[in-house]
């Protein structure tokens, strides 16, 4: 909800593409340059504590932001700082929460499952809470949005609180976080699944993933609508994503998803070409579905396939890496297609998008080891 209001309230406060790109760059900007030492400290530190502190701070970043805007006293910069500091705490939030699942399993056997299961409980939330939200900001406002999503996180801190997981031994700390930033980067290096999945994911969020902040400016110019369509539209995307997890899920062991990722990758570039041929509601609604399901496949089949290669005293530097390849290089992506938006089109910087995403999975598929593959 806070994601769909916050872009309808910069959009609606400023009538700038481009500024919507540069407001999404400065938000997720710190998920680029903080990742690698959130998983140094995922790997060091007890990551249950570290996920209560930062969603505590999300909390508050929330309950300011509401506090702004119900209070009329909301500018541009405030939501450009306020997103800066959030953008900070998720460039923790997300390694440590990612490598976090396999100690709430106590092993990798149901990892597949419970990444999809995370994945179905995450997407069945995009597909209510962009309606929600839409319905919310057309009757009461933004500022709604951002209080509900503050009360929400009380319910979270209470959930990590009452967890009983026994703490596994973290590797202790040495000093400087940099030789292991590294020691993280040359263990990707050496293992090629892991290093072939991150520059695709990369790739992607680099060129595709930059749709959602665009979808405010498309609702607008071209499905002629306001808040509730762009809720309709996004919850549809979130409907598409619920639904791959799902099958996900069904899937009683990992095998054969790594074939899944490029075919998912070259799907989401296909629609997001046919999204930018498409016209009328009902149609952009069929179109975003898909969008959603190819997404959300490539996604967590590339969580699962790094989760269960990576080694235990690896994996939260490794999720570090996924955090950057798929948050890090969002930021640029937005002000990337917010630019090319402004100058020639949304409907053009989705055709181009896809294009490269489609690139990008022709270029794995043509330089993955064969036996990667099969």
């Amino acid at each position: 909800m806070q994601q769909l209001a916050m872009s309808w309230l910069v959009y609606r406060m400023t009538g700038s593409a481009w500024l919507l790109g540069v407001v999404s760059f400065l938000n997720m900007l710190p998920a680029f340059l903080f990742s690698p030492i959130a998983g140094v400290l995922a790997d060091r530190h007890d990551k249950r504590k570290m996920l209560i502190a930062a969603q505590t701070a999300a909390m508050l970043q929330a309950f300011t932001l509401a506090a702004l805007v119900l209070g009329g006293w909301v500018q541009i910069w405030h939501i450009v700082f306020l997103g800066m500091i959030l953008g900070f705490v998720n460039a923790f939030d997300m390694p440590i929460r990612q490598s976090f699942i396999v100690e709430m399993l106590g092993g990798k056997e149901d990892l597949n499952n419970a990444i999809a299961l995370n994945s179905s409980i995450v997407n069945g939330a995009r597909m209510v809470g962009p309606a929600l939200a839409g319905l919310a900001v057309a009757a009461v406002g933004e500022g709604f949005c951002f209080l509900l999503n503050a009360v929400s996180f009380i319910a979270v801190i209470i959930a990590l609180y009452k967890m009983d997981i026994p703490r596994r031994r973290a590797a202790p700390g040495r000093g400087s976080v940099l030789p292991e930033i590294m020691a993280g980067f040359q263990y990707l290096l050496a293992t090629p699944p892991l290093a072939h999945i991150l520059l695709l994911m990369g790739t992607v969020s680099l060129f595709g993933m930059a749709y959602q902040v665009l979808m405010p400016v498309y609702v607008e110019q071209v499905l002629k609508g306001g808040p509730e369509t762009l809720g309709i539209v996004m919850g549809a995307a979130g409907a598409g994503a619920l639904c791959a997890a799902v099958a996900l899920a069904a899937r009683k062991s990992p095998g054969k998803l790594l074939p899944a990722i490029p075919v998912a990758a070259a799907a989401f570039g296909g629609t997001l070409i046919l999204l930018s041929l498409v016209k009328s509601l009902p149609l952009a609604v069929c179109v975003i579905a898909l969008l959603g399901f190819a997404m959300m496949t490539q996604i967590a089949a590339s969580n699962t396939m790094l989760q269960s290669i990576s080694a235990d005293d690896m994996r939260g530097r490794v999720m570090a890496y996924y955090t950057m390849a798929f948050l890090g290089l969002a930021p640029f992506g937005g002000l990337y297609s917010g630019s090319v938006a402004q100058w020639i089109g949304v409907r053009a910087a989705f055709a181009i998008s896809g294009a490269a995403c489609m690139a990008g999975a022709l270029i794995f598929r043509l330089t993955a080891p064969r036996k990667l593959l099969e």
